[in-house]
């Protein structure tokens, strides 16, 4: 059997059916932006620890770190590329009300003009190409940079793509609390997302303690979604 199943590809094999399952979840005929946004931040947890993981393993041979890269940044375009366009499609095919908010509706493309859903599915299109272009850019250019330098980078050439496991969790929270519809505003942070994944900004890596903040935001994040779809909805 081709391929390799050790620990350290656990997480991104991990991550990958999570992602997967989210796509599914949100473009069946039971899709719920919601589910698929847990998926999204369950996806975000695992990159936050396979490439820690995946070093603990002292005598990984040449072909399994080359194996490593290759598969993380193919879960990384489903997880983070694909998955959440397939939420954005979701919101606009969802219709959900809930007691506690009986003004609060999701933006319906049923009501919508055909040329509206035209637009808003190419905005979901170009965000996961965005993706793929950063993602096999960066594979060519680490693989180049690992023959001559080594070790780690401590900035980031353009917006990582596993940002989006906090940026579109947390605007999918203020449409819920504020009652308001921020359809729009999601498919908007699509495009400037996927700008940001192909430009050349440089971004300064975060520290341990950075990267330990964000993993507390995405899990109080994760819980407020899971309290509103689990508990809300039943009252």
């Amino acid at each position: 059997m081709i391929g390799f199943y050790d620990y350290t590809v656990f997480l991104t094999y991990l991550s990958m059916l999570s992602a997967t399952c989210g796509i599914i979840l949100c473009l069946n005929d039971i899709g719920h932006p919601f589910v698929g946004m847990l998926f999204l931040m369950f996806c975000g947890l695992c990159d936050a620890f396979d490439g820690k993981v995946a070093r603990t393993k002292k005598n990984r041979t040449e072909q399994m770190k080359k194996f490593g890269i290759q598969i993380d940044s193919l879960s990384d375009l489903v997880a983070f590329g694909v998955l959440p366009a397939c939420i954005g499609i979701a919101m606009l095919r969802s219709s959900i009300e809930f007691l506690n908010f009986p003004d609060f509706k999701l933006f319906q493309i049923a009501e919508k003009s055909a040329v509206i859903k035209v637009v808003l599915t190419v905005i979901a299109v170009f965000y996961a190409l965005a993706a793929m272009i950063r993602l096999a850019f960066f594979n060519v250019l680490e693989d180049e940079r690992q023959q001559k330098e080594g070790g780690c980078n401590k900035t980031y050439l353009g917006l990582p793509v596993t940002t989006s496991a906090l940026i579109f969790p947390t605007i999918l929270l203020i449409h819920i609390f504020c009652n308001a519809n921020l359809t729009l505003l999601y498919f908007l942070f699509l495009i400037i997302v996927g700008v940001l994944f192909i430009s050349d900004v440089q971004f300064k890596k975060p520290s341990t303690k950075g990267v330990l903040l964000m993993i507390i935001i995405g899990l109080v994040e994760a819980a407020a979604l899971a309290f509103v779809f689990i508990v809300m909805k039943k009252q």
